[in-house]
Parts: structure tokens; sequence; C-alpha cells
């Protein structure tokens, strides 16, 4: 049983996105709806949590905002203020799909905040690991560019305060949002301090990123490890990635921080994408991650809340994460799984050995990966 710190705040919940249809405005033949990224999924989240009691044994720590100048850790001045215009206007686009309602300069401030709270917490040893469900999401914001639902890009913010005011040397960030982390890769391109890992649906979301080529530039070359998988992919295909490259690079790397951009759209039931992780899954990856942590960095493991846009589901897969980082197990059974039990989800099928040793390939220039047939 490990001491696991939760991070969360109402405001997160109160992020206006409008009334779109998945990511389209309503208008013309597109009828109002609701958008995707809403509040539901991670309101249900903290409510599974609540009434499974597994709430009340965590560590609730509650997040500050972000500093205008912890913000500039990565991203530009122009682009702080244009989110903050948007915010005080009411309504609209900080880039590409990247939506700003009343408020939510001040929410996203809170939000990037809540993933440096986390960061601290751990690395100072007030808690063993955490969890922080914060909102809106970060992991596609570029310096001076909102994208896919993201204003300031978490993650990275939080991964510079480490190393520039915490003092750490190597930082190993894993994304496993369905969604390639552009914004994260983008940040770290050139920085061989921080091991970029990327798994994500091939061809996805953005559109040109992601790509198994992308590996860096000039002393980030090597630090940046893009393992995009096919559509389809599921438990046993995260895992075969993990154990084959993540692992063995890890081993290499010798992180002294952990973090995960935990978008749990890998899940069977998400609408914006094609995986088939299941709530088993994302348990089975958060233990990989833990063993890693407890390996390298005694344990010290942030996991920052990204997409998932099951409202049914994504509360499920969630919970079995903390779950895990908690070492405590709840009464709470995965509902679907009984629906799920036909499907591949723990098969490992060889196009996706093969996307896995075409990055090997790759990557063998700068790290010790053996190719199996």
């Amino acid at each position: 049983m490990k001491k696991t710190g939760f991070i969360c705040d109402e405001k997160y919940f109160w992020h206006d996105t409008g009334n779109g249809a998945l990511f389209m405005p309503p208008g013309g033949y597109i009828e109002t709806d609701v958008h995707s990224e809403n509040p539901a999924t991670k309101r249900r989240f903290k409510n599974l949590l609540e009434v499974s009691g597994l709430m009340d044994q965590l560590t609730q720590i509650k997040p500050r905002a972000a500093t205008v100048d912890e913000i500039k850790f990565y991203h530009t001045e122009n682009y702080i203020n244009k989110v903050k215009e948007l915010s005080d206007a009411g309504f609209g686009d900080a880039g590409e799909l990247a939506l700003v309602g009343k408020g939510s300069y001040e929410i996203a401030l809170l939000s990037a905040g809540g993933a440096i709270t986390a960061v601290e917490a751990v690395v100072n040893g007030d808690v063993d690991n955490a969890y922080a469900l914060t909102r809106p999401p970060g992991h596609h914001a570029e310096a001076d560019l909102g994208m896919g639902f993201c204003l300031f890009n978490n993650v990275a913010i939080a991964a510079k305060y480490a190393r520039n005011v915490l003092g750490l040397e190597r930082v190993l960030i894993l994304d496993w949002d369905v969604h390639h982390g552009n914004g994260t890769e983008s940040a770290f391109y050139e920085d061989p301090n921080v091991l970029f890992i990327s798994l994500h649906q091939e061809r996805n979301f953005p559109p040109g990123r992601g790509n198994v080529e992308d590996i860096g530039k000039g002393d980030g070359l090597g630090r940046t490890v893009n393992i995009p998988l096919p559509a389809g992919t599921g438990n046993a295909g995260y895992l075969h990635a993990l154990e084959e490259i993540v692992g063995p690079i890890a081993d290499q790397f010798k992180p002294e921080l952990i973090l995960i951009s935990a978008g749990q759209d890998p899940g069977m039931f998400d609408p914006l994408a094609r995986m088939m992780v299941t709530a088993e899954g994302f348990r089975q990856m958060t233990r990989f991650m833990l063993d890693l942590a407890d390996k390298h960095c005694g344990g010290k493991l942030v996991a920052c809340h990204e997409g998932g846009y099951s409202a049914a589901y994504v509360p499920f897969c969630s919970l079995a994460i903390v779950e895990e980082l908690s070492g405590i197990r709840t009464d709470v059974e995965d509902p679907f799984a009984k629906a799920l039990t036909e499907l591949p989800t723990d098969e490992l099928f060889d196009i996706q050995k093969d996307y896995v040793n075409k990055v090997k390939e790759v990557q063998s220039a700068y790290w010790n990966l053996a190719i199996k047939a």
C-alpha cells in the first residue's frame, strides 16, 4: 500500500467548451449536442472514487494556480495573453480546436498548477505517487498555439518545473493518450534530459505527428520515442510495447521522476479513437510503470489526466489506475468486462509486433534494443 496523492478542484469542471457535436461547433446541419471535452468523464471518475470509498484513503491535495512565469517555462507571452483575452471576452478558439470559455484562463492556470502541485508533493516526499485530475488537458498545446482541447501544456510545464525549480536531472514522460502528445514532444525535442515516449494510435491526431522517424534533434536525438500502434490494439499490444521498448529504454535513461500523460481514450468505448484497452489493461500498464518508478526513482510517479471521452467507461479505467497507484482494491468491478470476453483484447497480433520492431530499428542507434523476429 502506497501513500497516493489526489489533486482536483471543482473549478476544473467549470471550464466551458460550448455545445458542439463531438468537436465541431453547431450550425448548418450539425445539431447542438455536448462537446466531447466536457466535464462528465472527469466528474464521473471523481464520483466513482468517492462512492467506492477509495477517495477517503487517498491524500487529497489542494492545487494552486501556476504563476505566469511558470507558464512561461514553455508558452510564449503573446500566447498566454491571447488565452487571457479570449477568456475575458467570453469565448473563442486559442488555436485549433482549443476552445476558451469565460474564466477558462484562470482555470487553465489552476490546471497547470495542479500538475505542478502533484510533482512537488511527490518529489518532496509528501506522498509516494499522485494522480492529478486536471482540466483542461494539456498535451497538444504548443508553445504559441492551443490545440485539441488543450490550452496550457500541464505535463510539459510540470516537467520543466521539476528540472528548473526542484533540480532534477532526468525526467521521463510517458504519454499513453491515444492521440500523439505533439505539444509535449515539441517542448523537449532538443532536450537530452527529458525522455518523451508516446504510445498512440497511428495517423489519428494531430495529422502528420507522432511518426516513428521523429526521434528528437541535436542533443535530444533519441530522447523522443514515438510508438504508433495500429487501430484495434488492445491490452496485449500496449503491454508488448511497454515491455519491449519503454522498459529497456527507461533502464538505460534512469529517470529521477516519471510523469504519465494519462489519457484513457485508448479505452474500448472511446468515440474519438479505435483502440481496445480495457480497465484491466490500464491497471496492468500502471503496474508496469510503477515497477519502473520503484526501480529507478524511489517510486516517484505522477499521472496527469488528459483525454478520454466515454463518460460511461473512463471512470472505471481511471479508477483501476488509482487503485494500482495506491495498492488499494475496492469492491468495484468493471461492469463491461463480461461483454468484452469474446474480443481479442489480450491477444498479441503479428502486425502489432511489426510496429514495435520498427520503433526498435529506428531507435537502436541510440538505445540498446534487441530486435525480435
